[in-house]
């Protein structure tokens, strides 16, 4: 059984183009043939050496995978690229959606800070217990809810 390489951990080792085209084609379980229909259907572009030779990241293998999957689900290839681009998508609204509560968070704690500013702590001596007026009486008798009638009214 062969080894697999090591998988680089930073974000830029992922991208960086490190596979030819054979060993990419063995590492993702595919023809190498495959790999170059992938990429003219728009699929996968690896990254070209000066000379012209593809060159693939572990990113790329991680796609090769991901396409893999989605056609031994029964996807074709345009069902496939739409799918990449559906998910590519959602993962761009999640990190939008991420910031915008982020900044939310941010913009409601700044608030809060400024609300404890305009509180002035007051001695409790000072406090005067609020008393509800009590309900005129006049005012709640039944003549004085028809219409037409109370002081005042013609006769």
């Amino acid at each position: 059984m062969s080894e697999q390489p090591r998988r680089p951990s930073s974000a830029s080792e992922r991208h960086r183009a490190l596979y030819i085209i054979s060993v990419a084609a063995e590492l993702a379980g595919v023809h190498a043939q495959t790999l170059r229909i992938y990429e003219r259907k728009g699929l996968l572009a690896p990254a070209r050496t000066s000379g012209g030779s593809r060159r693939y990241s572990d990113r790329d293998i991680a796609m090769l995978n991901r396409i893999s999957q989605l056609t031994s689900e029964g996807l074709n290839l345009a069902g496939v690229k739409r799918v990449l681009e559906l998910e590519e998508r959602v993962a761009t609204l999640e990190r939008e959606l991420a910031e915008a509560r982020a900044a939310a968070a941010a913009a409601v704690a700044q608030t809060h800070r400024h609300y404890r500013r305009d509180l002035v702590p007051m001695p409790r001596s000072d406090l005067v217990p609020h008393r509800p007026i009590p309900p005129n009486p006049a005012a709640s008798s039944p003549a004085a809810q028809r219409p037409g009638s109370g002081p005042g009214a013609r006769p």
